[in-house]
C-alpha cells in the first residue's frame, strides 16, 4: 500500500507551517469520503497514511484558519481558505509526498520525494 505525506511551508513568513489542519478524502463511487484529519508538526510535516490503495484522493489544507491563528490580517472572506489538492495514487508500493508552498494569496504544489 502507498505511503502519503506532506510538508507545508509558509512562504509569507519564511518558515514551516506548524499546526495547519489537513483533511484527507478518497473518492469512492464518485463521492469524496473523509479518511483522516491531521495537523502538521513543528517542521510543517505530517504522514497521513502508510496503507493507501490506488485511487483518487484530496488533501484540504485549512489555510485561512492557519493564517488567522498565526495573527495574519486577512480579508473577510479570506482569498484562500481551504486549499484543495486532488491527485491520483497509481503505484501501491510508492511513497507519495505532496508538498505545499503557501501564502495568504497563493500556493503551489508538486509531487515530492
Amino acid at each position: 500500500m502507498a505511503r502519503l505525506s506532506t510538508h507545508v511551508l509558509d512562504t509569507s513568513r519564511g518558515r514551516p507551517a506548524e499546526g495547519i489542519v489537513i483533511n484527507l478524502h478518497v473518492r469512492v463511487d464518485g463521492e469524496f469520503r473523509h479518511l483522516k484529519t491531521a495537523a502538521t508538526d513543528a517542521y510543517g510535516r505530517v504522514v497521513l497514511a502508510d496503507d493507501l490503495p490506488p485511487g483518487t484522493y484530496e488533501l484540504t489544507f485549512r489555510a485561512g484558519e492557519y493564517f488567522r491563528v498565526a495573527g495574519v490580517a486577512l480579508s473577510d472572506p479570506p482569498f484562500l481558505d481551504g486549499v484543495v489538492v486532488r491527485f491520483g495514487l497509481a503505484d501501491p508500493s510508492a511513497n507519495y509526498h505532496v508538498p505545499l508552498l503557501l501564502s495568504p494569496y497563493g500556493y503551489s504544489t508538486y509531487r515530492g520525494s
